[in-house]
């Protein structure tokens, strides 16, 4: 029929521009509920320097309601509520500050965690053990806290910096590269082996760790093979008095080391930089870097 044309034609337009508004107004759906996602508004708890530093890292202040005695960094982290200690935090106090998502750490941290986990508190343990294993905590952390886009910043920006070192380094033949004992303390003497952050650093760095055959992170060390293996400078890990360089070089048995000898001793480097596994492991990759490589 003549007339049956442009009625379908009528009917067919009026059908695109129905199924035209019913898209749009899903995509305006879609995207807000994706903006009030990214921007949802969490109550968070942190039991681990390490993690405090990484969620101020991503923008976090607002949100974080609750940190231990010992998150020190950045400095608004010292406004924050305290819950009590890295080893001991006060329970109590945690549910009392109605927490969506808790952040912690391994080591001595893992009694609480369980106990904050039989009370059915959503609880994330960051503990990496190397680089890439900190860009995925902090890829993690991103995801659980809506900061996805500013964690992906974040490793950008980490990873900008260490290709900056690593730059660097290559200009340095490998006969150049000094050897380095790292002391974690004193009594015993202990260092860092190979499955440490510090012994990645020193590497990185352009140096050598001296105990980067002992497998575990942390160990004891005996001065026969610190002698023997006679390290080109030393870094101590603490900053307890400022006589400490004097201390190292005056005991018994040490003054035959290159690294006594040629007054390279160092405890001026703030060990929070290389032995908390966060946002400022880059600085204390600088700082070795310095110390390795002055020229």
């Amino acid at each position: 029929m003549p007339g049956a044309l442009p009625f379908r034609r009528e009917r067919k337009m009026k059908k695109l521009v129905l199924v035209a508004t019913l898209a749009s107004v899903l995509t305006c759906f879609s995207q807000g509920e994706l903006l009030s996602t990214q921007f949802k508004r969490q109550r968070i708890i942190s039991l681990a320097p390490s993690t405090t530093e990484i969620l101020f890292g991503l923008s976090l202040d607002d949100e974080i309601v609750g940190i231990t005695i010992f998150c020190n960094y950045p400095p608004e982290a010292l406004k924050k509520e305290k819950i009590g200690t890295f080893s001991q935090p006060n329970i109590e106090k945690i549910l009392s500050l109605k927490p969506d998502v808790i952040f912690a750490t391994g080591l001595e941290q893992a009694p609480a965690v369980e106990r904050l986990r039989q009370l059915k508190l959503e609880v994330y343990v960051s503990d990496p053990s190397n680089i890439e294993e900190l860009f995925n905590s902090i890829k993690e952390i991103g995801k659980l806290t809506y900061r996805e886009i500013e964690a992906e910043r974040l490793i950008a920006l980490m990873k900008t910096e260490i290709e900056k070192i690593r730059a660097q380094v290559k200009l340095t033949p490998p006969n150049k590269r000094p050897k380095v004992f790292i002391e974690i303390w004193h009594d015993p003497l202990m260092t860092a082996g190979r499955g440490s952050f510090i012994n990645e650093l020193i590497t990185l760095a352009g140096g050598i760790n001296i105990a980067q055959d002992i497998s575990t992170a942390y160990s004891y060390f005996n001065l026969e093979q610190l002698i023997d293996r006679n390290p080109d400078l030393i870094l101590l890990a603490y900053r307890d008095n400022k006589e400490a360089q004097d201390i190292v070089k005056n005991r018994f048995g040490w003054e035959g080391i290159k690294a006594v000898k040629n007054d390279r001793v160092y405890n001026d480097i703030n060990p929070d930089l290389f032995l908390r596994p966060g946002p400022r492991l880059v600085e204390g990759l600088k700082e070795i870097h310095k110390r390795l490589h002055p020229e």
